[in-house]
């Protein structure tokens, strides 16, 4: 088969039935990936895609050197003080991956950041380009320093399958321990004096589950189980408080939690619970002084922040009460003061109080902006450090002085090649969904560009997670060849609280996509777009399939990333990765009829039909544990067989995980390669017009 021919997908009949309803699939066969029929499928999809795209080889390079030329590719970050050190990461020109660093403390202020070499005195605590070495992929899952600062326990993928084999390194000798524990999940947690670490490892669902005691110096063999969950629906975590005086071991599904806590001084103690699960009700625990922080949702959508005796933590009293228009998102307890980060108007602020002050909330100079507490390891501290940016402002680091009540910029990512903000413009618009809801939307361009321009629009809705506005510098690429870039913040995610979630989900989860087809239509009515290409990942892919599917005449193209496309062939099926999980998500199709009969209604791989779609770029990776490779892959061969227009293209890394390529000039050429798609497409769409006006 010639690479400039479109891949035909073998059809393999395969029958399923559910509810009685008896459905033919017959790319069910691409789900094996041990077959090489599957790998030999992926392969020619990858040559003809290359064949499609080979003229934008030029294109490709350009946006590559401008993300490159703006980028200060030698470049540390802002210092954090925990303990008797600063610890950083930096960045060397050439190399793919960041150092960790650290460096013996001498004062409350920041060492001078001096980018293009390393400060006086550091000491490297891990070298992603070393730990690399020739790999294709190469991730870091835990990086954690013990509390005394002298061992660090740190764990590596080398597949991009998120199963990450977990070692230990003596700081001061640079010796790495005998010690090697394979098969562990993200994160862990150190006992207070650094004998014992705590981690999790997961199921063959990928499913964090079980909680493990490791005595530093003993064999893997011999570590102890601490905590199993038994329940499919849970997940399970270790971290610790702020202070670092407890172990926290939280149990969570979607809309359920229950946490356990033990004296941190005590790493082979036995944990107690909190307050024991109740269906529908979520808290988080932190702990300040005499008494804990519970932040919870029990008969408090958006969640209130209570205390609780150390004695008896099952016991709340309200202290921050309940309020429609706020939804709160987190809580960092310190000495003197704690940390509120809320969400308000689909933006992020934060609250202090103080503990012999009135509380008050932290002022920001845009009017569209995201704010959140970043990099406060230490518990006595003065100073609250925070995270800043907007669609025209690059990621910021401030210093808050809460004696003083005033923002101390640390750092502000530079942007080379002159970049100037006021050369951009960002505004908040409004569309109006099907049944009159008000769907914010964020948007960027450069000054001075004409209207109506081509756009890209950005969605996601699901998890309550929220596409906050935010700098790109890969984005400038757009913006300066007279792009539009708008996010719409649709319901099923979280911007406008905990209610935009939940009419987002479940049997609501049409709203999701109808909003943003309601996005679409108000950028064109409006007069911002031209032509539009839409572009999401993961269950924002699973947006663009099911918006491709209700209205594909609204968009010019369709970039899914990852994309969760056959969703209801996955949640039917409770032995694959994260099913039993989304169920309270999307709801139980195996042993609902409604439920089921409600995803096939929208589901995309289910719905395609014979209708003209516009052009569609699938992106995936084949070891991806979160939305397998044969989701897209299923959903652009059916694609091809059954519908108009086109083209359907597909590209599949073959060494890379849900996050795609993990070194960074490797991620840079994904971008480059995806925005080339994008421009390239919106220049067809333009002159076709100009062809149909002519």
């Amino acid at each position: 088969m010639s690479s400039d021919t479109p891949p035909v997908a073998k059809k393999v009949p395969a029958e399923r039935t559910h509810h009685g309803d008896t459905v033919i699939d017959e790319y069910a066969w691409l789900t094996n990936k041990e077959d090489p029929d599957t790998v030999a499928y992926l392969e020619a999809e990858n040559a003809f895609t290359q064949s499609r795209t080979e003229h934008l080889k030029d294109l490709q390079e350009s946006i590559f050197q401008e993300i490159k030329g703006r980028t200060l590719e030698t470049d540390l970050s802002v210092p954090t003080r925990k303990g008797g050190w600063w610890y950083y990461s930096r960045t060397e020109e050439g190399k793919q991956y960041g150092i960790q660093c650290r460096l013996q403390a001498s004062g409350d202020t920041p060492p001078e950041l001096k980018p293009g070499e390393p400060l006086e005195g550091e000491r490297v605590l891990l070298d992603g380009n070393k730990l690399a070495g020739d790999s294709p992929f190469f991730a870091i899952g835990t990086s954690a320093v013990s509390p005394e600062g002298t061992t660090l326990a740190y764990s590596t993928d080398f597949s991009g399958n998120e199963r990450f084999t977990l070692r230990f390194k003596r700081l001061d000798t640079g010796e790495i321990l005998d010690d090697e524990i394979p098969g562990i999940f993200y994160g862990g947690a150190w006992s207070a004096d650094g004998s014992a670490f705590f981690y999790t490892i997961i199921d063959d669902a990928w499913r964090p589950y079980r909680v493990y005691r490791h005595i530093l110096g003993t064999a893997a063999d011999d570590d102890v189980l601490v905590y199993e969950e038994t329940d499919e629906r849970f997940w399970v975590g270790i971290g610790l408080t702020r202070s670092e005086r407890y172990l926290v071991l939280s149990a969570g599904s979607k809309i359920t939690s229950e946490v356990r806590i033990l004296d941190a001084d005590y790493p082979t103690g036995e944990f107690s619970v909190v307050r024991p699960r109740e269906t529908g009700v979520e808290y988080a625990i932190d702990h300040a002084g005499d008494r804990f922080l519970i932040l919870h949702n029990e008969g408090a959508e958006n969640f209130e922040l209570a205390t609780a005796p150390i004695d008896d933590p099952g016991t709340w009293t309200p202290l921050i009460p309940h309020r429609d228009d706020t939804r709160l998102l987190d809580v960092d307890a310190f000495s003197d003061h704690i940390a509120v980060h809320f969400r308000r108007d689909g933006l992020t602020g934060i609250r202090v109080l103080p503990s012999d002050e009135e509380p008050y909330e932290i002022s920001f100079p845009e009017p569209i902006h995201t704010a959140e507490p970043a990099g406060n390891p230490e518990f006595h501290t003065n100073r609250l450090r925070l995270a800043y940016t907007s669609m025209v402002t690059p990621p910021s680091v401030y210093d808050y002085d809460l004696a003083r009540r005033e923002l101390i910029l640390l750092k502000r990512r530079p942007v080379l090649g002159g970049y100037d903000p006021g050369d951009y413009e960002q505004f908040r618009g409004w569309a109006t969904a099907d049944d009159g809801t008000r769907i914010p939307i964020s948007i960027v361009m450069k000054k001075g560009t004409e209207r109506p321009a081509p756009t890209v629009l950005y969605g996601y809705g699901s998890y309550e997670s929220s596409i906050d506005p935010s700098f790109s510098v890969a984005r400038l690429s757009l913006l300066d060849r007279g792009f539009v870039f708008a996010i719409a913040h649709v319901r099923g995610g979280g911007e406008m609280g905990r209610r935009w979630y939940e009419e987002g989900k479940l049997t609501r989860k049409k709203n999701t996509f109808s909003d943003f087809v309601a996005v679409a239509r108000h950028m064109k009515r409006s007069g911002w777009s031209r032509e539009i290409v839409a572009r999401g990942g993961s269950a924002g892919g699973l947006l663009m399939g099911a918006a491709a599917n209700l209205a594909p005449d609204v968009f010019g193209g369709v970039v899914a990333e990852v994309p969760f496309v056959d969703a209801l062939n996955t949640i039917l099926d409770p032995s694959l990765p994260l099913t039993v999980i989304e169920w309270d998500e999307w709801g139980d199709p195996l042993h609902n009829a409604d439920v089921y009969e409600y995803m096939k209604s929208y589901t995309p791989y289910e719905n395609i039909d014979d209708r003209v779609y516009p052009p569609i770029l699938a992106i995936t990776s084949l070891n991806d544990t979160r939305v397998l490779y044969h989701e897209p892959a299923k959903w652009i061969a059916r694609l091809r067989d059954i519908a108009g227009g086109g083209p359907f293209l597909l590209k599949t890394e073959m060494g890379a995980g849900h996050g795609g390529r993990s070194g960074r000039y490797d991620a840079w050429r994904e971008e480059a390669f995806t925005l080339s798609w994008i421009i390239d497409r919106a220049a067809s769409l333009k002159n076709e017009e100009i062809g149909e006006i002519q």
